[in-house]
């Protein structure tokens, strides 16, 4: 007798999480029919472009932005060891801020893939000129060392390592310099 009335006490909550299950299920099949996008018979719907990428320096992330501004996707990054602060000149090891644009790609850079970014400005020159400096060059967004990743504990995103470029894993270099093409919008952010 005590073993039927533990079946029923079994069985009550098992059917009721069924119906619960059940539930579920057809609450969702109506919400993603309801939220479907209708693309033609044999046509893929069109991929995500991106069209800017924006650099929090003080937050060490990388955006990848679409035509929206929405994100795409994001990265943790390292920059420059002076990373606080605009680059000023040459060996200042700060990593630049401002707009420009990446301009030039080095599949075979000491880094592992490096995308170049166009630093200096013309308003960068003026304003190392006017300092009696020069406003250095070879800024870049790269993955890490060639031939160093046995050094993790040096060459990582947990700290500012660079001589101002912006550093970031291999595996998420290898994906943005697939997803970024040339003459993409870069703003760099304190």
């Amino acid at each position: 007798m005590l073993n039927a009335m533990m079946k029923r006490f079994l069985i009550i909550p098992l059917l009721a999480g069924l119906l619960m299950l059940a539930a579920a299920t057809a609450t969702y099949a109506a919400y993603a029919a309801s939220h479907a996008i209708d693309v033609p018979a044999g046509m893929a719907p069109e991929p995500v472009r991106v069209t800017a990428i924006r650099v929090m320096k003080s937050e060490r992330l990388l955006e990848l932005l679409d035509k929206y501004g929405n994100v795409i996707r994001s990265y943790r990054i390292a920059l420059g060891k002076n990373p606080i602060g605009h680059k000023e000149f040459e060996g200042d090891n700060r990593t630049p801020e401002g707009q420009y644009v990446i301009n030039a790609r080095n599949p075979k850079s000491e880094y592992y893939l490096s995308l170049r970014i166009s630093y200096p400005s013309t308003e960068d020159r003026k304003m190392a000129k006017r300092k009696g400096l020069k406003p250095g060059g070879d800024i870049f967004i790269h993955g890490m060392p060639n031939g160093k990743s046995w050094m993790w504990w040096k060459y990582n995103t947990k700290k500012d390592w660079t001589n101002g470029c912006i550093a970031m894993m291999d595996k998420d270099i290898k994906e943005i310099w697939e997803l970024v093409g040339d003459n993409t919008p870069i703003t760099i952010l304190p």
